[in-house]
């Protein structure tokens, strides 16, 4: 048994580490000279296609952020233009969420203060709800009180005139 547990550990890690490997991706040479035929710039000028190892994760730059040089936009400096409009344009981001927070806040202190006052209104009718409760166990606590009262009555006149009828019965066998 023994055995048979460790050849099967030993062929899962085996397994393991055959799936661990990534395999390099296969270059395609009939794209590559069709768009180099396409284009008409010389090699020297064209944008070099930017490949990292198979070992080195990373992110390729996007097609936008590379000039005609192949060179990424953030390895140039920017001009002071370029850093005044980046500005400007942070500046307007701000002001919009800004903005927008203010908006969201307006909104969350009016149904904040719709909130609080649903909550009044609803602590007074539970307010009179609990008193309309005591009323009513009062008054069937005196409804109960009342028929107690009228049985007892009941009872006491019964029993008067069963013993009446009683005592007079006996008293004609005399």
């Amino acid at each position: 048994m023994r055995v048979v547990v460790s050849s099967l550990l030993g062929f899962s890690l085996i397994c393991s580490t055959a799936w661990a490997v990534e395999p390099a991706p296969a270059p395609t040479p009939a794209v590559a000279p069709a768009a180099q035929a396409t284009t008409a710039t010389p090699a020297a000028q064209a944008p070099k296609p930017q490949t990292l190892p198979a070992n080195k994760p990373g992110t390729l730059p996007a097609a936008g952020s590379v000039d005609a040089n192949g060179l990424p936009q953030e390895a140039k400096p920017l001009t002071a233009e370029q850093l005044a409009k980046n500005k400007a344009l942070q500046d307007a981001k701000v002001k919009a969420l800004v903005k927008d927070q203010a908006t969201r806040l307006q909104q969350l202190e009016k149904a904040n203060l719709d909130a609080l006052s649903q909550n009044q209104e609803l602590q007074l009718k539970n307010d009179s709800l609990g008193v309309q409760v005591q009323v009513l166990q009062s008054e069937r606590s005196a409804q109960m009180f009342l028929y107690g009262a009228a049985t007892i009555a009941v009872g006491v006149l019964l029993g008067f005139l069963i013993a009446s009828y009683v005592y007079t019965k006996r008293r004609r066998q005399w």
